[in-house]
């Protein structure tokens, strides 16, 4: 069962009971990430994230750590262009405990200069793991280059230069900014009861006092260009940009099965034609990534720099098919099947049933139940996935990114033939 509590400053509270269940997962969502960022900001909502950890009026960051240990809990956070989140779980009988410690770090951190100083250079350390792992570092850069200077096409983590110039009172103001009571939602999923969350968190959250204003998101459109970024690597790693659709657009079913079918398992056909037959790379698949009004589609590859140009025209070839040519019934049934399974698994997870609380109450402002997910899901036809290929993979707005030992003089002109 799913129950909602608005409480009179705008603070959503969205519990499901899940009986079976012994444990309870909770998240304090904060509608707001590094897309609500101004350029010299770029990097707080990620710094914030880290320093919420940090040490509150009552608790150390020692404290903190010892007392999540001390009830068996798990604790993390995260941070993203749309989200942040800051989230645990337990044993339900530990709940109380869990719901005091996390509204505490979330309401009353202190932002110790201290703290904000020894806290940098490890953010330092993570943008360098970034970047000392081309997989995670070209999804970058195919952001950058796709997005061009909006925020969308900033790092979440920020840029060291901006790091070096954020203070204790910086991040404080930020703080202030963004964290509005209507931004702000608390989700719990599992062994517990909606009132008895209302009464753990209710209170304390309820004095947060209104904010004033937020900035407004504008929409980016995407483009289409070439990038090389040169850097000794053993391969090639190539990104592949194209426009995508929205968390929310009316066609996200149609297109999570082109996704699905493109590359999205190891059935799909860019794995099949460029790992299986061909041999060209080891790593291969295609991914969506939405947001609440826009969205990117990409393909991924790594190889040999000298394959580059194969790899890439496989892709092409494998777009082009997608919009002329219906997919066949038993292809589109095998992933609608894989796609259905995915959903049902997950939702095998404490974890995961706190997050889609929270995805839908924040992109849609209700609850989307899974058998209609799936219902929509099972509606898709072949040929409005072959219309949607057309509509979206534009060849004038492919984004190429390539990382690695990149030949000089290399030229994509085939990107004009999609």
């Amino acid at each position: 069962m799913i129950n909602k509590t608005r409480l009179s400053n705008g603070v959503r509270i969205v519990t499901k009971r899940i009986p079976h269940f012994q444990s309870v997962s909770m998240g304090i969502w904060l509608n707001a990430g590094a897309r609500d960022e101004a350029p010299e900001e770029n990097g707080l909502s990620h710094f914030i994230e880290h320093m919420i950890f940090k040490g509150t009026a009552t608790r150390s960051a020692y404290q903190i750590a010892k007392e999540f240990d001390a009830i068996g809990g798990h604790t993390n956070a995260f941070t993203s262009m749309e989200t942040t989140c800051y989230h645990a779980k337990v044993m339900a009988e530990h709940l109380p405990t869990m719901a005091e410690i996390l509204s505490d770090i979330f309401l009353n951190s202190v932002f110790d200069p201290a703290e904000v100083d020894r806290e940098r250079p490890v953010i330092f350390q993570e943008i360098g793991m970034l970047e000392d792992n081309p997989e995670e570092f070209i999804h970058v850069l195919a952001a950058q280059t796709f997005w061009g200077d909006s925020p969308l096409g900033r790092s979440v983590l920020g840029s060291r230069e901006n790091l070096m110039q954020f203070t204790a009172e910086a991040v404080r103001a930020f703080f202030r900014k963004l964290y509005q009571p209507d931004r702000i939602l608390i989700c719990a999923a599992g062994h517990t009861g909606h009132d008895r969350v209302v009464d753990l968190m209710g209170p304390a959250f309820e004095a947060i006092g209104p904010g004033d204003g937020f900035p407004k998101r504008i929409p980016p459109n995407g483009r289409g260009r070439v990038r090389i970024v040169r850097k000794k690597l053993e391969q090639a790693h190539l990104c592949l940009g194209a426009p995508g659709l929205s968390l929310t657009h009316p066609k996200r079913y149609a297109f999570s099965l082109l996704n699905t079918l493109l590359g999205g398992n190891m059935s799909s056909r860019l794995f099949q034609e460029i790992r299986e037959r061909r041999g060209l790379a080891y790593n291969v698949y295609s991914f969506v990534s939405a947001y609440a009004d826009v969205g990117m589609f990409g393909i991924y590859a790594a190889c040999e720099a000298k394959r580059i140009k194969d790899v890439l025209a496989v892709m092409l070839d494998q777009l082009r098919r997608l919009k002329t040519d219906p997919v066949e019934a038993v292809e589109l049934k095998n992933a609608k099947a894989f796609l259905k399974g995915s959903l049902c698994l997950t939702s095998e997870s404490v974890d995961n049933q706190m997050v889609r609380l929270a995805q839908n109450e924040i992109l849609f402002n209700k609850q989307i139940p899974l058998r209609q997910v799936i219902q929509k899901i099972e509606a898709v036809s072949a040929e409005e996935i072959r219309d949607l290929a057309g509509e979206v993979l534009d060849a004038d707005r492919l984004a190429l990114t390539l990382l690695g030992p990149i030949p000089a003089g290399m030229k994509f002109s085939e990107l004009s033939t999609l």
